[in-house]
């Protein structure tokens, strides 16, 4: 039976995380194995590689074959290397330790701020007029002008409609002239 060091897909989408795994070489890329030997999170920054490497010796040793995308996260880890007697590669990078907070919790209260300095609370805002407190003179947006005219259909007896032209009513009925029809040059060879 061949085998292969390879990747196991696990998380969700767009979110995933492999486990390097030892398995059969006819068996799923999900499916069963034989022995987990390690971790691999892409998504992190920088991605976390972990891995056994005593039992990534092993098992290149009795002859399992490494995937390319495992073949790369072991020579990053240096464990492809120790193996074949190649030279060390670069350290890992490796994701900063997250501050203590504990510690900066008690470091601010050793300075003995029991109440915070007032430049640095942010100012009340202020109270909103309520919407009844309108001015009687000021006219709403939602009243029509005194001067506006509006079309007007009125229902007869005799069943007649009567329509009121607004824009002949309104003041501005002589800025919306008609401008002339510009005058057209007659075609040569023809009487105008």
């Amino acid at each position: 039976m061949s085998t292969k060091i390879k990747l196991m897909r696990r998380g969700k989408t767009r979110q995933p995380y492999y486990r390097i795994v030892v398995a059969d070489s006819r068996t799923k890329r999900d499916g069963r194995s034989i022995e987990e030997i390690g971790k691999y999170h892409p998504k992190e920054d920088p991605s976390y590689m972990e891995v056994d490497a005593e039992r990534v010796s092993y098992w290149l040793g009795v002859g399992a074959q490494p995937t390319e995308a495992v073949r790369a996260i072991l020579r990053v880890t240096g464990d492809w290397q120790k193996f074949y007697g190649e030279p060390a590669p670069e350290p890992m990078k490796v994701k900063a330790a997250k501050p203590d907070r504990r510690a900066a919790f008690e470091a601010a209260t050793q300075l003995g701020g029991s109440e915070p300095d007032a430049a640095a609370t942010t100012p009340k805002k202020k109270a909103a007029k309520p919407a009844d407190t309108k001015s009687a003179d000021a006219p709403s947006a939602d009243a029509p002008s005194p001067d506006a005219k509006a079309d007007v259909r009125v229902d007869r007896t005799d069943k007649t409609d009567v329509e009121v032209d607004v824009e002949a009513q309104s003041p501005r009925a002589g800025a919306r002239q008609a401008a002339p029809e510009p005058e057209v040059p007659a075609a040569p060879g023809t009487d105008a």
